[in-house]
């Protein structure tokens, strides 16, 4: 590889996860405009009108919008996002973290230009997926006789466009300027929850309306552009934010000493690099080659683990319970106007109450997603990461079995799973402490073991993709495919009886189908998927045993 071709071989190495994504979306955009079609819409249509806006539903709602609104404006606002800001994340912290920065400069090319390039490769790929999904929308809506005239899907998908974009050169600057991509990958992941858990919930806090213009999610869709409309001050402001990001990485890239493959010190690293500690360790653990491999793996996604705990604990678990007791008096009556069927889509419970609150805002979608991230982050790199950065070879070089390294792989991502886990019960629990809720700590912590299960039904399944294809695209995306895809049915089984029966065969109805935060801990729903995600890494010792390594990505 020259680098002149760095632009065309990241669209190469990366276009698989976007194909994957535009299709997916564009499935979840038949099926929700299939499924909206058999619903009543004044389920919908008769919210408080505070509720309406939250969700994007406007005072006359068709199917058309509901669907695109929905499935196309927050489900894909949020994965085409996300899909950016990890390809953003691996531009050039990935090069280096991989050990292929210094093979990739030694050609005589600029540090400009090859940020450039990568940066290129992301704007193109970013249009193409967009583009793409959006030229699906009306031959779907003339197949299903759905009426969207009115609607400006253009305007819609510009804005779709513009927020990724913004999130992929937010963590492109990070991890140009600092060299590490689990914190570029961390923060930009949750500034960009913070910003969409927030535009959600501060309308219906007094004078929370106010904070909305310092939230980088409320200029996707603040101006409901599906509507009214492109609103190009929105458009103007996070091109204007993309540009800087875009300065600030050619100037931190430009200035820093890069850092090789095995550089960059932890609290491991000290602990093992001091002489007596370290012959201690070595005494209590044996051989270094062999047992390390779990403390590496622990040491890889630390950033990622302390950042997802932090979010966990304080915005989705101390900070809600005194944002409910802020809630005015009579907005609860608005609570209790909704509708059965749209609270059960959203985890179910009594608005009304700190439970109900914190299913909605807190477990029913976010605190999942939490788990979600890290093991399918670890389940995907545990193999499929190794071989892409041509360590495969050196680590089965010792002698070790292949089975060692499938549990010592998947021993990191089962604590890890657990530690979000922790994190949430301890921040619902002080937050309920701290506004006086009442809440049970038992029902918290049966909340939050089903938490974990769930979330490691996904990492679980993400390690066997990775160990059966050797490829993180596919781990990666085919995870969290499932995740998104298990979730709706799971959500729109309310809605619809004949989904409603296959509602079963989701790992989220053995989440929060028996209300845990209200009833506690149903134990046959956390064996089934204690089990499943037994079967799943059971299936990657079989499957890892049974292939042939790639060496070369």
């Amino acid at each position: 590889m020259t680098l002149a071709n760095v632009f065309s071989k990241t669209i190469r190495d990366r276009w698989m996860g976007w194909a994957i994504t535009a299709v997916s979306l564009t499935l979840f955009l038949l099926f929700g405009m299939s499924v909206y079609r058999e619903i009543d819409l004044t389920i919908y249509t008769s919210l408080p009108e505070a509720f309406r806006s939250l969700v994007g539903i406007g005072d006359d709602i068709d199917v058309g919008g509901l669907a695109i609104n929905v499935v196309f404006g927050t489900w894909g606002g949020l994965v085409v996002a996300a899909i950016a800001l990890v390809m953003g994340a691996s531009a050039i912290a990935g090069e280096e973290r991989d050990g292929t920065m210094g093979i990739l400069l030694s050609n005589p090319k600029s540090r400009t230009f090859v940020l450039l390039s990568k940066t290129g490769s992301l704007l193109m790929l970013v249009a193409v997926a967009t583009v793409a999904v959006w030229a699906t929308v009306h031959p779907i809506a003339a197949v299903l006789g759905v009426e969207i005239a009115g609607l400006d899907v253009e305007a819609l998908s510009l804005h779709l466009f513009v927020n990724a974009l913004f999130y992929g050169m937010l963590a492109t600057a990070i991890g140009a300027m600092i060299g590490n991509r689990g914190m570029a990958t961390g923060v930009t992941t949750a500034i960009m929850a913070v910003s969409f858990f927030a535009v959600g919930f501060l309308p219906l806090v007094e004078g929370g309306n106010g904070l909305l213009k310092f939230l980088p999610w409320y200029y996707f869709d603040g101006s409901d552009p599906v509507t009214n409309g492109v609103a190009w001050g929105h458009i103007a402001l996070l091109v204007s934010a993309s540009v800087v990001l875009l300065v600030a990485s050619i100037i931190g890239f430009n200035r820093r000493d890069l850092k090789g493959q095995s550089v960059g010190t932890t609290m491991l690293d000290r602990v093992r690099g001091n002489p007596l500690l370290n012959r201690l360790i070595g005494r209590l653990a044996g051989s270094a080659r062999v047992s390390s491999i779990w403390v590496k793996t622990i040491t890889d996604y630390q950033t990622l683990l302390l950042i997802t705990c932090g979010v966990a604990f304080l915005m989705m678990g101390v900070m809600m319970g005194p944002m409910y007791a802020s809630i005015p008096t009579d907005t609860f009556a608005a609570f209790e106007q909704l509708p059965e069927q749209l609270i059960a889509l959203f985890g179910g419970g009594d608005l009304s109450t700190p439970e109900g609150w914190y299913t909605l805002e807190t477990f029913g979608l976010m605190a999942p997603v939490g788990v979600i991230l890290v093991t399918a982050i670890m389940g995907a790199g545990a193999f499929a990461g190794e071989e892409s950065r041509r360590t495969m070879g050196m680590l089965l070089a010792n002698p070790i079995s292949r089975s060692r390294i499938v549990f010592e792989k998947a021993l990191p991502m089962v604590l890890f799973a657990f530690g979000v886990g922790f994190a949430t019960f301890a921040g619902v629990a002080l937050g309920s402490l701290i506004a006086d809720l009442g809440m049970s700590i038992g029902n918290i912590a049966a909340t939050a073991t089903l938490q974990v299960l769930v979330g490691l039904v996904f990492g679980s399944l993400a390690l066997a993709l990775s160990a059966g294809t050797g490829r993180t695209s596919i781990s990666i995306f085919g995870a969290a495919g499932a995740a998104v895809f298990f979730h709706l049915v799971n959500s729109f089984g309310v809605l619809n009886d004949a989904i409603a029966d296959l509602a079963w065969l989701t790992p989220f109805h053995y989440y929060l189908g028996n209300d845990p935060l209200n009833n506690g801990l149903d134990w046959v729903d956390g064996v089934v998927l204690a089990v499943l995600s037994a079967l799943l890494i059971g299936l990657s010792f079989v499957l890892f045993e049974r292939r042939d390594i790639r060496q070369h990505a």
